[in-house]
């Protein structure tokens, strides 16, 4: 690993991983077990917070490190009912990474985690939001493109390269969205990530414990068939996601426009709304998730679905992506010495 050894090393100290590989975190599916198994193998997992109850939460964290002595993270939503519970949890437990998602933490809550002696990453969709985060004190930057499963912004991947990747060296740099082959990680690496994350790719990994039926759908999917969910109007604000098109998806327009007339009556307020949205998504996630309702539960995936086409183990995964990442950088050394 002569090549990469040398792109990715500031990867490897900021994460304190053999690989800065990181596997995102996903509700219903970043447990303990998952994330254990990641950061045995050398790669770096998050722990979803995602709508768990505080309890459950905590367990989690100390399930995790009953079953690692890595390093891993917990991914917290800002925007979740229990968020402010769960980042009291991660700190009290001395968490060593802290990635905040959904929103932009406050300027507080980052002082809160370092002082706690966490190392903290938040997303940045921009160039100003990634100078307001790097001002906040963040020591890490994630930067998702909208080719992602699940939850998505706006903007590609590529396109947030050159609006901050290309302008910040300032702090580590990792990178998501649409990856899926080692090809791909040597080449951003070069650009100057620390290193990647990927969600797609591990749901096809053997040890992800997902309904058997939730990866054939995988399997079977080409990258055109993951699309972003509709919105039905401006009222509601709804985050898009990402997901396997299927009767599910499509329903899911009307019940935005039940919603909206519901909203416009006075019978709950955009709030009340939103939430609804959320705890939509977030049972049909389960019923695919556990119970293998492909037709109408939620199959979140990246547009890198049409990539992976086979179940591995996490150990196979790395050293493909690890083989293909070394033999691209030589290619590239070969055609610049040429």
């Amino acid at each position: 690993m002569k090549h990469l050894n040398r792109l990715w090393k500031r990867g490897q100290d900021f994460l304190g991983v053999d690989y800065p590989i990181m596997a995102g975190a996903m509700t219903w599916i970043s447990d303990h077990r998952f994330v254990s198994k990641i950061a045995n193998a050398g790669g770096f997992g998050c722990l979803a917070a995602g709508n768990q109850p505080p309890e459950l939460f905590a367990q989690e964290i100390d399930k995790t490190r009953a079953a690692t002595d890595k390093p891993f993270a917990t991914n917290l939503i800002t925007i979740a009912p229990s968020y402010q519970d769960h980042l009291k949890i991660a700190l009290d437990k001395g968490v060593e990474f802290l990635i905040f998602a959904g929103s932009f933490p406050r300027a507080s809550e980052i002082k809160l985690a370092k002082q706690s002696g966490s190392k903290v990453l938040a997303f940045a969709s921009n160039d100003s939001i990634a100078k307001r985060m790097i001002h906040s004190g963040v020591d890490g930057l994630m930067l998702e493109g909208s080719e992602a499963g699940g939850h998505i912004g706006h903007v590609s991947l590529t396109v947030l390269l050159q609006h901050v990747l290309f302008h910040h060296d300032e702090i580590p740099i990792f990178v998501a969205g649409g990856i899926a082959t080692g090809e791909m990680m040597a080449h951003l690496l070069l650009m100057g990530a620390a290193g990647v994350q990927m969600g797609t790719r591990f749901i096809l990994s053997d040890e992800c414990e997902v309904h058997p039926d939730f990866k054939k759908a995988f399997i079977k999917a080409r990258s055109r068939d993951a699309i972003a969910t509709p919105s039905v109007g401006s009222e509601l604000n709804v985050v898009a996601v990402r997901a396997i098109r299927n009767k599910g998806m499509d329903e899911f327009s009307d019940m935005q426009m039940e919603l909206i007339l519901k909203k416009r009556r006075g019978e709950i307020t955009k709030t009340e709304a939103q939430f609804e949205v959320e705890k939509f998504w977030m049972g049909a996630l389960k019923n695919a998730v556990q119970d293998g309702d492909i037709e109408r539960g939620s199959l979140m995936a990246g547009q890198c679905v049409g990539l992976v086409n086979k179940t591995q183990s996490i150990r196979e995964i790395f050293d493909e992506m690890i083989q293909e990442g070394e033999q691209t950088l030589e290619k590239i050394v070969s055609k610049l010495n040429a």
